[in-house]
């Protein structure tokens, strides 16, 4: 059964893990959405649809021209991301409750987590350490559209999203493209629509399609910003669905420890960790409108 971290906090019965789980899932929207498979052992194998099998109409008394599918044969491992919270006991002795101070450094760095694990889902890079591919790697050929260095256009984002089987679940981009997304709809007399996501905050919509911000990463470094290849940015729009499309992969769970007072320091520390990954099940789950520059001021303004 593939759960959304979102889904998972409601289960947990541990009110520490419950808390972290659900710091993950509003520090991400990647987070939010993405369904998560729990697997065995450290890896997972798995066959993508590449070529389907041919098929055809055939007269009285012919034979069928016999033929099959092909498949690639891939494999996802999992990584593990993690930390440690120290908390010195002079703290806890001077400023006041161990499970107030504890809290809130537990929190900050379920965040940091969030968002690393957010980065490594576009920008990851196996050969880079020990992390999985990202989108920006995954994403080849006709799933990756460019954007000759323009700004973005409605005709753009169509056909981003025309690019993913049926429709995507999500239009991801930066702030700072969110901007600049909404000034092409205002300037085309395009209805801007809005929804909410799980925790009830507000979201733009596009053709129906939530466009959902990407944060900066626990270094405070723009993930999805104008900082690619000539100061350029992109939009990736992803199709969730474990088994079917882009999907999270766990072994266990987020798992949060307290392990106490340790006896190398005179601290409390608690320890999270996330054996994780991500697999991609179909070529036509996600795509990439990258090549986007930033629009000028002039292009900004809306036409009187």
């Amino acid at each position: 059964m593939a759960l959304t971290l979102t889904e998972a906090s409601k289960l947990s019965t541990d009110t520490l893990q419950k808390g972290v789980i659900e710091t993950f899932a509003r520090s991400s929207a990647v987070l939010e959405l993405l369904p998560f498979m729990e697997i065995a052992g450290n890896s997972y194998r798995y066959n993508q649809e590449h070529i389907l099998p041919g098929i055809a109409f055939r007269g009285v008394n012919e034979g069928y021209v016999e033929s099959c599918g092909v498949v690639n044969q891939l494999s996802e491992g999992l990584y593990i991301l993690g930390g440690d919270v120290d908390i010195d006991k002079f703290l806890i002795q001077t400023r006041g409750n161990v499970n107030d101070i504890r809290t809130v450094h537990t929190s900050m760095k379920a965040k940091a987590l969030a968002l690393e694990w957010t980065r490594a889902f576009f920008k990851g890079d196996m050969a880079a350490g020990q992390q999985f591919d990202g989108l920006q790697k995954r994403l080849t050929g006709n799933q990756v559209i460019d954007g000759l260095v323009e700004p973005i256009t409605t005709t753009m984002l169509d056909e981003l999203i025309d690019t993913v089987e049926g429709e995507p679940d999500v239009l991801l981009m930066s702030k700072a493209m969110r901007r600049q997304v909404k000034a092409v709809l205002k300037k085309s007399k395009h209805y801007i629509e809005s929804g909410e996501d799980s925790f009830g905050r507000p979201v733009n919509l596009y053709a129906g399609i939530p466009i959902r911000t990407i944060e900066t990463d626990g270094a405070g470094q723009e993930i999805l910003g104008f900082n690619e290849i000539g100061n350029t940015a992109s939009i990736y729009a992803v199709k969730f669905g474990s088994e079917q499309y882009t999907s999270g992969l766990r072994n266990g769970g987020v798992q949060v420890r307290d392990l106490g007072e340790i006896d190398e320091k005179p601290v409390f520390r608690t320890r999270i960790e996330f054996y994780c990954g991500m697999a991609v099940f179909h070529p036509r789950a996600a795509a990439r409108l990258s090549n986007l520059r930033r629009m000028t001021p002039d292009e900004m303004k809306e036409e009187k």
